[in-house]
């Protein structure tokens, strides 16, 4: 076995299962031991095995024998031959009564190993031929196989596999500590933790961080750290000399795939986002959904593509910066692959699932985009049963939409930006994501002025308010405002001017009710010229909460009724929750609470069923003031709080810290 200098610190929990899956290979037993451990080039394979190696020498009394399949692929034959001609000669065979053929070595290894107790080491294997011939004979003899690929088909001939992971931050930081000194990375300790991320918990990489930071002393972990950060030298910045470095440890797996896996490979590299499915790898490559499946397994047997647990794809940090390098060199013969083309197919791919998911939602909702001729043909995955819940899809796909958005952007996709930025603000009007729904609008107004559409710029500054008034950045959310009726003035679009003024109508709420009363009279007039009747019930319900916080409340009641009214026959369950929870607070304001307890009951409940939370959460706020004002049950105050600040911090609203002191001081600790 090859000598491992140091402390062994890395992948403790997979020595755990060496000793435990290999347990049936034990001095007593009549059963053979088989393992393969595969994973990433650089994740610590070869250091794995051999130290376990070390540990249980003693179980193989008559020897460990190590083969280099790397070394012996580099020579001139076969490399299956000279694996088992040098195990023979380990095993005391001299060359005079050696077989020629590989069938007659096989036949001898078996011999000779019978009547021993070996273990027999098979590194950087990459075909299961390689494997069979050495399969030992003795009762109580293991072999263990290493390998960038997966090698499943083994499994058929009793091989326990074992997937190795990268190292996590405390396992990465101890390896750092043991090259480097636990001086010199507690010295640095948030440089430290930052190299282990750059790295991405591949013991190679950090090997080689290591090996720089000791052999210079003008280089410290900040600066290594620094240079890492900045992902174009990424790569360059994990190498010494020659072989040393990870990207030539992936190049070794890159040059074995077949030529339609490396195209995937590459476009892979260019996908916007942590994780992948399938349909969106297919759109990457310009290929169809079955084939890219079956190249995906391609990529996942070389261990350059990881499935996640709920049956995504993602590549290693790392990995995918190769794959960017590979498709950079690729793509002047092939566009395709290059990073333009990949993001604007995989951007068109989101923009159209994005609408699809925002018209199954909100069906009724002012767009400027016209993405008919997009969805025209396009297959609805909401539409059909059994298939995914849109807004739950939109959750679970935000931060990939975003990303998509910031590459996109970068890359001067601008009229995609903003359809997709206004597509995307679906999500928000259900789950307050303040800061993610303020990117996102940020990054599709910016689109929009570049790519000079006024009416969409209009509509994404005057949603842009919705997020900055509840994170209170009320002069910002007055700026965009203003700057959104100038947009809507010069597209001379009705509805969208009527639009703003609804919005500009919700920033007078919180400071001058007349001039909101007044915003909201203007909003129902437009939308009415428009002929926008939903746009009329809603701009007339804002208008009876506008109403009722300027102290006129019998006129406000009458006001929300209607608007309620209104929007129930538009099948608009949501808005007609909002009225009613508005009609609550009136009741309050009249002086009837238990009739505004019942309504505002009714409300939240209603909300709740619609998915508003937000707004169920201003209903429970309500609730629990009118309650503790009126004598109500302590423990009810209680549940209405706990519940609206689950609400407010799971969006991130600075309500939550508000409510959290409401409920310390109800529980005497605050």
């Amino acid at each position: 076995m090859p000598p491992l200098p140091g402390r062994y610190v890395n992948h403790t929990n997979a020595l755990s299962f060496l000793d435990s899956g290999l347990a049936d290979a034990t001095p007593d037993s009549s059963g053979i031991g088989f393992g393969v451990v595969s994973g990433m080039p650089g994740v610590g394979k070869t250091t794995l095995v051999c130290r376990w190696a070390g540990t249980v020498q003693d179980r193989f009394p008559d020897g460990q024998l190590f083969i280099d399949y790397a070394k012996l692929r580099r020579k001139k034959g076969g490399a299956v031959s000279a694996a088992v001609t040098a195990c023979l000669k380990s095993l005391g065979v001299r060359d005079a009564f050696l077989p020629e053929s590989l069938e007659d070595l096989t036949a001898l290894f078996r011999t000779r190993s019978a009547g021993r107790r070996i273990l027999v080491v098979l590194d950087d294997v990459d075909e299961p031929a390689q494997v069979l011939p050495l399969v030992p004979k003795g009762p109580g003899s293991v072999l263990l196989v290493t390998s960038n690929i997966r090698l499943g088909e083994l499994s058929l001939d009793g091989a326990r596999p074992l997937y190795l992971e990268p190292l996590d931050m405390d396992s990465g930081l101890r390896l750092l500590a043991q090259r480097c000194g636990e001086e010199a990375v507690e010295a640095e300790r948030d440089a430290a933790e930052r190299l282990v991320v750059f790295c991405a918990g591949l013991p190679k990489a950090l090997h080689l961080v290591a090996a720089r930071f000791l052999n210079s002393k003008r280089i410290t972990m900040s600066r290594l750290a620094e240079e890492l950060a900045d992902e174009s030298r990424r790569l360059r910045g994990l190498s010494l000399r020659g072989e040393h470095s990870v990207a030539a440890a992936l190049e070794l797996v890159y040059r074995a795939l077949p030529l339609d896996a490396a195209r995937l490979y590459q476009a892979l590299g260019w996908i916007p986002g942590r994780t992948f499915d399938a349909g969106t790898a297919a759109v990457a490559a310009h290929l169809d959904t079955v084939q890219t499946e079956e190249l995906l397994d391609v990529l996942e047997e070389a261990s350059l593509v990881d499935v996640t647990e709920d049956g995504r794809f993602r590549l290693h940090d790392l990995v995918r910066l190769h794959a960017r390098e590979r498709a950079t060199g690729a793509a002047e013969q092939d566009p395709e692959v290059g990073q333009l083309a990949v993001v604007e197919r995989v951007a068109t791919h989101y923009l159209a699932l994005t609408a699809f998911a925002d018209r199954s939602i909100r069906e009724e909702r002012l767009r400027i985009g016209d993405l008919e001729g997009l969805q025209r043909g396009a297959p609805d995955p909401f539409a059909v049963d059994g298939g995914p819940d849109p807004l739950a899809w939109l959750e679970a796909e935000s931060a990939n939409i975003l990303a998509v958005l910031r590459d996109a952007s970068r890359l001067g996709l601008h009229a995609c930006v903003w359809q997709l930025a206004e597509c995307f603000t679906v999500l928000f009007l259900h789950r307050r994501y303040l800061e993610e729904w303020t990117e996102s609008l940020e990054l599709g107004v910016t689109a929009a002025a570049k790519a000079v559409v006024p009416a969409a710029e209009g509509r994404l500054r005057s949603l842009l308010s919705r997020p900055l008034m509840d994170l209170e950045r009320s002069e910002r959310a007055r700026a965009e405002l203003e700057k959104a009726v100038a947009c809507a003035e010069v597209s001379g679009h009705t509805a969208l001017q009527a639009s703003v003024q609804e919005f500009f109508g919700r920033y007078w709420d919180r400071f001058d009710a007349a001039r909101a009363v007044e915003a909201y009279r203007q909003s129902v007039e437009l939308n009415i010229e428009a002929g926008e009747w939903r746009g009329v019930a809603i701009a007339t319900y804002f208008l009876g909460c506008a109403q009722d916080a300027a102290g006129h409340h019998e006129q406000a009641l009458d006001t929300l009724c209607r608007a309620q009214q209104d929007l129930l026959a538009r099948n608009d369950k949501r808005m007609a929750a909002r009225a009613l929870a508005a009609t609550g607070a009136v009741h309050d304001h009249l002086g009837d609470p238990g009739t505004a307890m019942r309504v505002l009951g009714e409300a939240a409940d209603a909300l709740r069923e619609e998915k508003a939370s937000h707004y169920e959460a201003q209903a429970l706020v309500l609730l629990a003031d009118i309650a503790g004002r009126t004598g109500g049950a302590l423990e009810t105050v209680r549940e209405h709080l706990r519940r609206a600040y689950e609400i407010y911090k799971t969006g991130g609203s600075l309500e939550a810290a508000k409510l959290q002191e409401r409920l310390d001081l109800l529980d005497g600790t605050g």
